[in-house]
């Protein structure tokens, strides 16, 4: 097995043999599905002497590790990550060409894992990755949806939701591991008793009993033996837990558990099953870890010592009570001594200010379908309320309690119940201790900190660029691919007119590869020389795509009236997912692509400026689209992006920050200087102080400003779309709700930013160098620096030692 890949010669012969013997015929009567099937189990099965390696490792120097709990898993492809970690993507690409076979067209075959929506989901992506190139011990636990978010078409200028069949050819990434599957118990009622000893007992009678089966996939670390494990828990049916008459609503129940990510929580129904999801990938990872500390250690009393849990946002914030109950009900601890166990485990990270993203169950619900786990929520609270009455600071319990106006609020819970909470970004770590959580931060100020976002270079720079890594290793050498705070080893080299000269060529290269990806799928022609203007992400109104397609209209209408005003031409690209039930946000989608219709077939502006809205965002257009990039767009509104890692992504293959100062985006510009990124807009002590003097107002822009006036009357006067009524949400969310996200309070500062840019770009050495310093100064939004200040700071966590 071992020398598969040793060799182009052996590659091609095992290949061919192990493509004939799978499916029974020649390798040259089988289709290039088959052969991506078989190549995918070669190079797993290669991975798996690492793997077993790493598990070997581990348990021999009772190395500590980490289990990152997490809804999402934005994985992407992972075939060419893959074969560049494990060093052997030229033997099989050579391999290939031999056969006759493109590496390209193989890579194409397999399915985006697209476990998640958006940043939070691609985080956890890129953390794993960080961990096992670093050599720590490194697991992620999530759920093995059936079916991704949703495949986006457009259609009628609407987004339409299609089922995304990531599964469609099985993964040929995971290994089914039916011996570990865990027993997961919901609803039904619980008796408590005490014995003859005063020891309380519970007896615990469910109503739905489901079993969680785990399949492993192989997280490959780069050019090292490192590799973690990423558990994904299908839901499988428990025959011995069917009540009479009810099979097909159990087998139903069932299905629907590991069916979607994110059902619509906007119907009750919808809420139980989100509930249900979460305590089901909870509940069968606490096992995982309880059962696996054990074949290795007496008892869990050492269990924080070996074992770190992050919980990625709320989601699996049940992990707090759930492992309570493990270690009471089933290991006969009693509260003091599992919730010192529990709380120096357990760390949570928040990814949101926003209200309505940190989630809140019904109490109800709650104890309808997890009875014995709300018991220990209860205990919690009454506990914590006495900690609080205790040190004299009754007076903010109103603020920090667990269970109030009949909800239970799970960040609250999962800061009681952590030794640390960490922020996303700077900004975003001191809105948490100074507003959202200041009560929390006065009760516990040492459980916060911040640890800002990154993104593996290895995929965002090094695979999905490999023009633009060719270049850097011929101007600063390659060390940058192990240690990506190399990267500013290129700042003695941004005047050079030669290198410059070199990356604008570079930049056009990657701008063509995007062009003829939209020609092939949009047919929609672009200009390579046009300024790229690219705004990518989850479509929500605090990320203000609005305030973008605000501007283009305002640009388009100006350039109708004024003959003598053209512009340089621009190419602006969207792409983002809205979710199903967000009506403004889809019809933010509409609104976007009647634009580009009417501009994109406007002989005399297409010239100038040209829309394309990209259907279905991935991690795969990604990998097109923001190496492609002259300008990132990122202008939410201030105080409301944690972080964002889309802007490093840009930043780091050499695309200007046009932005608030907001999330990463204020230490991006900390890292390059003002002048060469593009700031604008309110910054966040502008608009509290709006909000605390109440002076914000719509109506008064719209009457001061002809520039807004336009835009907001070319709504509504059948500019756009033959009907008047089109894009009424959007009115009434500016106009009649006074325009909660200061889309027209930044509108001019905005229109003037993008001049700006557009002067800056027509100076092409100026442009060059101030790209280039953004790349120099990328390596720090490495999700390696990230990981390290992780390990050190709040896990513990040191490489495992392999022995040679």
């Amino acid at each position: 097995m071992m020398s598969t890949f040793s060799s182009k010669e052996n590659f091609v012969n095992t290949f061919k043999v192990a493509v004939a013997e799978t499916y029974g015929r020649d390798f040259e009567d089988t289709k290039s599905v088959e052969r991506y099937l078989v190549l995918g189990h070669l190079i797993r099965d290669y991975a798996g002497i690492n793997w077993k390696e790493t598990k070997n490792a581990i348990k021999k120097s009772q190395t500590k590790q980490l289990y990152y709990f997490s809804m999402e898993f934005l994985m992407g492809r992972l075939l060419t990550n893959n074969l560049m970690n494990l060093g052997i993507y030229d033997v099989v690409k050579d391999g290939l060409d031999e056969l006759g076979m493109n590496i390209n067209e193989i890579e194409e075959v397999e399915s985006d894992a697209g476990l998640g929506n958006g940043g939070l989901g691609r985080l956890a992506a890129c953390f794993m990755d960080s961990l096992a190139s670093l050599n720590l011990a490194g697991n992620g636990n999530c759920i093995r949806y059936r079916y991704g978010l949703f495949k986006q078409k457009i259609e009628n200028f609407q987004q339409v939701e299609l089922p995304d069949c990531w599964l469609k050819y099985g993964n040929v990434w995971e290994v089914w591991k039916p011996q570990h599957e865990v027993k997961v118990k919901f609803g039904g009622k619980v008796d408590a008793y005490m014995d003859y000893n005063g020891k309380f007992h519970m007896k615990y009678e469910p109503d739905f009993v489901v079993r969680a089966v785990p399949y492993d996939e192989p997280i490959i670390g780069y050019h090292t033996k490192t590799t973690n494990t990423l558990r994904l828990w299908d839901a499988q049916v428990d025959e011995n837990s069917v009540k009479p008459g009810q099979l097909g609503q159990y087998l139903s129940d069932v299905s629907a558990l590991t069916a979607n990510v994110y059902p619509d929580d906007s119907t009750l129904d919808g809420k139980r099953l989100r509930l249900k999801q979460e305590y089901f990938f909870v509940c069968a990872g606490i096992n995982q870890i309880i059962e696996s500390h054990l074949r290795v250690y007496p008892s869990l009393d050492n269990l924080a010592e070996k074992v770190a849990i992050q919980l990625n946002d709320t989601h699996p914030v049940l992990v707090i009570p759930e492992l309570m109950r493990v270690l009471m009900d089933d290991y006969n601890y009693d509260w003091d001594p599992a919730w010192n166990i529990v709380t120096h485990t357990v760390a949570y990270t928040n990814h949101t200010v926003m209200a309505e993203a940190l989630e809140k169950w019904p109490q109800d619900m709650m104890r309808d379908l997890l009875p014995r786990v709300y018991m220990i929520i209860e205990e919690i609270e009454r506990r914590f309320h006495y900690e609080v009455d205790h040190r004299n600071m009754g007076y903010l319990f109103n603020s920090v309690s667990i269970l109030k106006d009949n909800q239970v609020h799970m960040a609250h819970l999962a800061i009681v119940g952590s030794h640390s909470v960490n922020g996303v970004a700077k900004i975003h770590s001191e809105i948490l201790v100074n507003d959202v959580m200041s009560s929390f931060a006065a009760l516990y100020p040492d459980r916060f900190n911040n640890k800002t976002n990154g993104i593996t270079h290895r995929r965002w720079l090094l695979y999905s660029n490999p023009q633009l890594t060719d270049l850097l290793i011929d101007t600063i050498g390659d060390g940058f691919i192990k240690h990506p705070s190399e990267l500013s080893k290129l700042m003695d080299y941004v005047d050079d007119p030669i290198l410059q000269n070199r990356f604008m060529e570079v930049k056009r290269e990657r701008k063509a590869i995007l062009a003829k990806y939209v020609k092939d799928t949009l047919n929609i022609d672009v200009d390579v020389d046009s300024i790229f203007d690219c705004q990518a992400k989850r479509l929500h109104a605090y990320k203000r795509q609005l305030l973008n397609v605000f501007h283009i209209m305002h640009l388009y209408l100006r350039m109708k009236k004024d003959p003598n005003f053209r512009i340089y031409p621009r190419t602006f690209f969207f792409s983002a997912k809205a979710a199903p039930s967000y009506a403004l946000a889809k019809e933010i989608i509409k609104l976007i692509n009647m634009v580009a219709e009417k501009v994109n077939n406007d002989p005399e502006i297409s010239r100038y400026i040209k829309v394309v809205f990209i259907p279905n965002y991935s991690v795969s257009v990604a990998e097109v689209l923001m190496n492609a990039a002259d300008v990132s767009e990122q202008i939410s509104t201030a105080g409301k992006e944690a972080s964002g890692t889309g802007n490093m992504k840009y930043m780091m293959n050499g695309a200007l920050t046009l932005g608030t100062l907001d999330g990463a985006n204020v230490e991006i510009v900390e890292q390059v200087g003002y002048e060469n990124a593009q700031i604008f807009g309110l910054h966040v002590e502008d608009i509290n102080e709006l909000k605390k003097e109440n002076s914000y107002n719509a109506w008064n822009l719209y009457n001061q400003d002809a520039n807004i006036r336009e835009v907001i009357e070319s709504l509504k006067n059948n500019t756009w779309a033959n009907d008047p009524n089109a894009f009424q949400l959007i009115y009434n969310d500016l106009m009649l709700r006074n325009d909660e996200f200061f889309v027209l309070a930044d509108f001019e500062a905005y229109i003037y930013a993008q001049s700006l840019v557009q002067r800056m770009y027509e100076d092409r050495s100026r442009w060059a160098r101030m790209m280039l310093i953004n790349i120099a100064k990328s390596g720090y939004f490495s999700s390696d620096r990230t990981i390290q200040e992780y390990a050190d700071q709040i896990w513990g966590l040191t490489p495992i030692p392999f022995e040679n």
